[in-house]
């Protein structure tokens, strides 16, 4: 891992608004901390933060151009863009900025829908997106909350929130999203209610 951090912050930092970078910004710390409380690596945690919105501001037609020059999932194009930086901007850091760490590249595809099976860094990183400290949208408190306790729980309560969101707007929700809160349900220990006698 040869990374040049402040080259790799300054090519990110021309890709968005300043509004967006100071997010970038917070995540970062987020998830390095995040990555120290858990065991994860805080510098891939850092590296993959810094480079999670890479292709967050880029144009509809762009994004849409690397889902089918990087054969990404065609499926996409049936879901909000707001999907689409995350699995182009994995592919645009590896090939533009030369991250080859697949671990951070798969944090960087996977921040927004998450995915069954994510690594405990994609785990770090999704939430992190999720709770820095400018964030301030109804759940929000109570995922930071669970966040100290229990990334599992955090991340299943994040994807509840958004998937609550999207139902309630009417909106469609991408088939991953719920395919991960699944599996983390899974990863979690349920406690079964007794039922009731008769």
């Amino acid at each position: 891992m040869n990374w040049n951090r402040e080259k790799l912050m300054e090519a990110t930092r021309r890709q968005m608004p300043a509004s967006r970078w100071e997010h970038t910004l917070r995540v970062m710390e987020t998830a390095v901390e995040l990555a120290r409380r858990t065991g994860a690596d805080p510098e891939k945690a850092e590296i993959a933060a810094i480079l999670h919105d890479y292709a967050k501001f880029w144009p509809e037609e762009k994004l849409q151009e690397g889902i089918l020059r990087y054969r990404l999932p065609r499926e996409l194009l049936q879901y909000s863009p707001v999907l689409w930086h995350a699995p182009v901007g994995a592919e645009a850091v590896r090939e533009g900025l030369g991250i080859d760490d697949e671990e951070v590249l798969e944090a960087i595809r996977s921040h927004t829908t998450g995915r069954p099976g994510m690594s405990l860094l994609e785990k770090v990183i999704f939430l992190a997106d999720y709770i820095e400290p400018g964030r301030s949208f109804s759940g929000v408190e109570e995922v930071r909350r669970l966040a100290r306790e229990d990334l599992n729980r955090a991340i299943l309560k994040a994807l509840d929130n958004t998937i609550l969101y999207l139902i309630g707007r009417g909106f469609k929700v991408y088939p991953q999203t719920l395919l991960t809160r699944n599996d983390m349900l899974d990863q979690i220990p349920q406690t079964h209610p007794k039922e009731e006698s008769h």
